[in-house]
């Protein structure tokens, strides 16, 4: 790419997913007005997406991590948060995954448990549990525009209000000291949002990499889930402290 600034931009979110204008203006030292005109031709180009107040990189800029890369990235810790998991499972649990990588860890170890369901609306996920034996079933939908490895949409919505779970394990892109949760993806949001509805547990597995990031859309709050579970020890970094909710993994 001929221009520099926006190789810089793109490597940038190749590694935050999601950047405001401001994050941007700080880490390359231009003025806002400048990297707003840096978006808008990397958008013009099919790079990446405009939001509000900043921008997400997209699959057909090349630099989106697959999910095949993401499952490498910190795998070791998200193999630990996954360990810490299961012990949360009782033999006979209904239990969702979404289509996180963290939760395609936890997918890994669920052939010890006997008689348990797994709804998932993660292709991957589903994939990695044909092989092992548990009894699982696809939420359905269409395949997520952006993020091709999940599926979406209200079929999926659907599918994931006709059931109960006992638990549901996922993850997001980021939370912030006030204790929100988002992420990047909007419509992997609101399938999220149906599982944590439709579940008695809810565990949020959270690797050291999302502590440090800005997404846009709002998931969830740390009030509303009964635990975390972290590689890092994050006991002092929420504001209102959900030190009860923590498990350093």
């Amino acid at each position: 790419m001929k221009d520099n600034q926006e190789r810089e931009i793109l490597e940038i979110m190749q590694e935050m997913q999601y950047a405001t204008v401001e994050q941007l203006a700080n880490k390359l030292y231009l003025s806002p007005s400048s990297v707003r005109r840096k978006l808008n031709d990397l958008q013009a180009k099919g790079l990446i997406i405009r939001t509000h107040g900043g921008a997400k990189i997209t699959d057909e800029s090349g630099l989106f991590p697959s999910f095949t890369f993401r499952t490498h990235q910190n795998s070791f810790e998200k193999k630990k948060i996954a360990l810490q998991a299961v012990k949360f499972i009782k033999e006979g649990d209904v239990i969702f995954l979404d289509g996180s990588t963290s939760a395609f860890y936890v997918a890994e170890y669920l052939g010890a448990y006997k008689n348990v369901k797994v709804i998932t609306n993660g292709i991957d996920t589903l994939s990695l549990l044909s092989k092992t034996g548990v009894n699982a079933y696809s939420t359905g939908g269409r395949i997520e525009d952006e993020n091709r490895s999940v599926l979406v949409g209200q079929i999926a919505i659907n599918t994931v209000n006709d059931y109960h779970a006992d638990v549901v394990f996922f993850s997001a892109q980021s939370t912030d000291k006030n204790g929100q949760i988002y992420d990047c993806f909007e419509e992997e949001n609101y399938l999220r949002q149906a599982m944590i509805r439709s579940s008695t547990k809810k565990i949020f597995l959270c690797d050291g990499t999302k502590f440090e990031k800005t997404s846009p859309y709002k998931l969830c709050a740390i009030k509303d889930i009964d635990y975390i579970l972290s590689d890092k020890d994050i006991s002092d970094f929420f504001n209102d402290g959900y030190k009860e909710k923590i498990i350093k993994c």
